[in-house]
């Protein structure tokens, strides 16, 4: 017989504390992602603003991974393997510090105007970052996990594949070095904020799998 409760999380809610501290995480990176977003449809203009609100976001996400680090150096038992806890909260502080990274870059570039497919990876990591409060979400009403990590790997290809051709256009078109730096190193930080993306999935992955 199959058992349907598998991919399910045991653990909660036992292990309330650090799943809040893990959702407080999850927020940040939505609403960098979504500040990033906006600002990059609006053009260079709005992106010194939603640079340093990012910013400021990523300073709050520093404080939680204290945080959920100080809780899992004073709890004598923890609800999940100290590892596991160690490796979801540093895999979603990564996710936050690139985007703060590529939102810096963005501003400190002048980049004007933003590449069409920069928007469109900057959607990418937005629609990233919802798949992942949903995953986190499904934990909470202990319902599977599955489909939004296969969703996030999905978005991860998607934007393997924009990078591609957009660095490959730029080789092709851009005369100005200094400007197809620019552009290309953009866009490697945005592909690898999805791949830290991908990384939180596949952590939480092997955790719903070992507390099944």
């Amino acid at each position: 017989m199959v058992n349907k409760k598998r991919g399910l999380l045991r653990f909660l809610p036992r292990e309330e504390k650090f799943f809040a501290l893990f959702v407080s995480q999850v927020k940040l990176i939505v609403e960098s992602s979504r500040l990033l977003l906006d600002a990059a449809r609006h053009g260079n203009s709005h992106m010194a603003r939603a640079s340093e609100e990012i910013r400021t976001l990523e300073g709050k996400g520093d404080e939680i991974i204290h945080d959920t680090f100080t809780r899992l150096n004073q709890t004598f038992i923890t609800p999940l393997d100290p590892e596991d806890i160690h490796a979801l909260s540093s895999s979603l502080d990564d996710v936050l510090d690139g985007i703060e990274d590529a939102a810096h870059r963005m501003f400190a570039y002048r980049l004007n105007p933003i590449p069409p497919a920069m928007v469109q990876l900057c959607a990418l990591i937005y629609d990233c970052a919802v798949s992942l409060q949903k995953c986190f979400q499904a934990l909470n009403d202990k319902q599977q996990v599955t489909e939004y990590s296969i969703e996030i790997n999905r978005l991860e290809d998607v934007a393997d594949g924009v990078v591609r051709r957009a660095i490959s256009e730029l080789f092709d078109n851009e005369k100005d070095p200094i400007a197809l730096m620019k552009l290309k190193e953009v866009y490697e930080f945005l592909e690898a904020t999805t791949d830290r993306c991908e990384d939180v999935a596949d952590v939480l992955q092997g955790v719903v799998i070992k507390n099944s």
